[in-house]
Formats: structure tokens, C-alpha cells, sequence
């Protein structure tokens, strides 16, 4: 998922689509330490992807403590 992408959700779009890949994450680690999944790949894109979503959420909290101050 690109950043342009994460910029055009909207805040609960946001909220909801870190919840799924938490959840991802989560099944990911699980099937990881079963020995059943066979790469990683997958689970450093849904970290990196959660991360730029924590970044924009917190971008667009700034600017709004912004307007409002």
C-alpha cells in the first residue's frame, strides 16, 4: 500500500484498515512460530504498512491541534 493510498482513506477508514493488518500481523506470527508459514515478506509489509497508517493518523492529529490552537 503506497502512502498516496493511506492519504485518501478517510479517519475511520484508517482505524479500521490498522485493525485488519494488527490482526494479520497476529495470525502471521502465530502460523510463524507453528512452522507453517514459509516467508516473511508478507509480515514486514503489514509492519511497514501499519506504520506509515500510525504516521498519517498522527499527521492529521498535529493538524488539527494546530487549527485549533
Amino acid at each position: 500500500m503506497t502512502p498516496e493510498q493511506i492519504r485518501d482513506f478517510s479517519d475511520e477508514e484508517l482505524v479500521s484498515q490498522e485493525n485488519d493488518m494488527a490482526e494479520q500481523i497476529f495470525r502471521l506470527r502465530l502460523q510463524l512460530a507453528m512452522g507453517q508459514a514459509e516467508g516473511t515478506h508478507k509480515l514486514q509489509q503489514l509492519k511497514k504498512d501499519v506504520a506509515r497508517i500510525k504516521t498519517v493518523r498522527r499527521e492529521r492529529q498535529l493538524q488539527k491541534q494546530g487549527d485549533a490552537g
